[in-house]
């Protein structure tokens, strides 16, 4: 077990109301790890007091999806970063039972509208479901390992712009994920709507108090990584994604441990921004993706929609900014060939982090090439499956 402190929030007993706190238990894969699965986790604690998350291990995702992406330290860690999250369990067995809620003292497990199926194509939920020991929150719409996929193998840019022609795109929400007989619902590619709500229920709230440093960072926070030209220039495709979250959630925790209580600032640049020092289909996940998938972080504290790429005075001074910190990562000149970090450099203010993340781009091509046609022969798998419940349930409601 690995515990991360409290997560702030939650449910009617949190806050010592006299009464044992109410435990709750979700448990997945947690490969690729997106918004989608933090606002799960975020409703499931706001159902009680105290969230365990299940991780699988990568033996168990094998048998009974495919090979994970990463491997199961990297998706421990990539857990324990979200805000919502108490405490992981590593080696969660892949079929939630009665006899694991009972191991962890949960009362009870939530898990999205969807199915998950094991390899057989039961549900792997029945025996909690059938003993009342289950609750359901709705699926995050407009978000799925599937459709992240699809944009960068389809090289598009239309996935964060404002272009409606794009045939290539439009194929692709379609058509990706969906099997010779039929589309399954689950898998499935829908639009993303951002709201004032749900940034809200995302953002923690908080004003820094006296007594806080405040760390201000930018960049694109694409799936939590900034990549390296060299990496952009050879790989278009998977890179990014494999080097998602691990490495970043590592450079936001050392930054995070710089000061005794540190309050970071997360600035995000515009999509076209983004698009202009990475190019190609770079940023994979628009802006409103990209402000829940930070705002999640339990490190960051706050965030900065469309910050100005040059760290400018106004900038440091509105936020009263006292630290301004960089990954190891090639810094691209600002538009004018300016440095970006020329003021807080000037100030004295800048420092580079090391993460010491040991994903190197060797590794992560090593992934795509041997893991690519096992994941898509995967989706392919998923979606049958699916559509074969589908079907069992659609004659169950014809003989009732």
């Amino acid at each position: 077990m690995l515990r991360n402190g409290a997560a702030g929030g939650g449910g009617a007993a949190a806050g010592g109301g006299g009464h044992r706190p109410v435990r709750v238990w979700c448990d997945g894969c947690y490969d690729m790890v997106h918004y989608g699965h933090s606002n799960q986790l975020r409703q499931a604690r706001a159902m009680g007091d105290y969230l365990i998350v299940g991780v699988h291990t990568d033996e168990e995702i094998a048998k009974h999806k495919g090979p994970p992406v990463f491997t199961q330290e990297e998706r421990y860690k990539m857990v324990q970063a979200i805000k919502w999250v108490d405490e992981i369990a590593p080696g969660a067995p892949y079929v939630t039972t009665l006899e694991t809620l009972d191991k962890y003292s949960c009362d009870f497990c939530v898990h999205g509208d969807d199915i998950t199926l094991t390899i057989d194509g039961k549900d792997t939920y029945e025996e909690v479901k059938t003993a009342g020991r289950y609750r359901e929150c709705k699926r995050t719409q407009g978000v799925s390992t599937t459709d992240l996929v699809g944009r960068m193998l389809l090289m598009t840019k239309a996935h964060h712009s404002n272009i409606d022609e794009d045939l290539d795109y439009r194929k692709h929400t379609d058509n990706f994920g969906k099997g010779p007989k039929g589309h399954s619902p689950w898998t499935g590619v829908s639009q993303f709507l951002q709201t004032s709500q749900k940034i809200i229920q995302f953002a923690s709230g908080k004003e820094p108090q006296p007594g806080d440093t405040i760390i201000y960072v930018a960049g694109a926070f694409d799936l939590f990584r900034i990549l390296d030209s060299v990496l952009l220039q050879h790989w278009s495709v998977f890179d990014i994604f494999i080097s998602a979250d691990v490495g970043h959630v590592d450079f936001l925790e050392k930054v995070h441990q710089l000061a005794e209580k540190p309050y970071i600032i997360a600035g995000l640049h515009f999509d076209q921004e983004v698009n202009r020092y990475k190019g190609k289909n770079y940023p994979i996940m628009n802006i409103h993706e990209r402000t829940l998938s930070v705002l999640a972080c339990r490190y960051v504290s706050e965030v900065v929609i469309g910050a100005p790429y040059a760290v400018t005075a106004d900038l440091l001074d509105h936020f009263r900014v006292t630290l301004v910190c960089h990954g190891m990562t090639e810094v691209v000149p600002d538009k004018d060939g300016s440095d970006p970090y020329e003021e807080p450099k000037r100030r004295g203010i800048f420092q580079l982090v090391d993460s010491g993340s040991n994903l190197t781009t060797d590794l992560i091509v090593q992934r795509i090439i041997k893991n690519r046609l096992e994941f898509e022969a995967r989706n392919q798998k998923k979606e049958a499956k699916e559509l074969a419940v589908l079907e069992a349930m659609r004659r169950l409601e014809e003989k009732q």
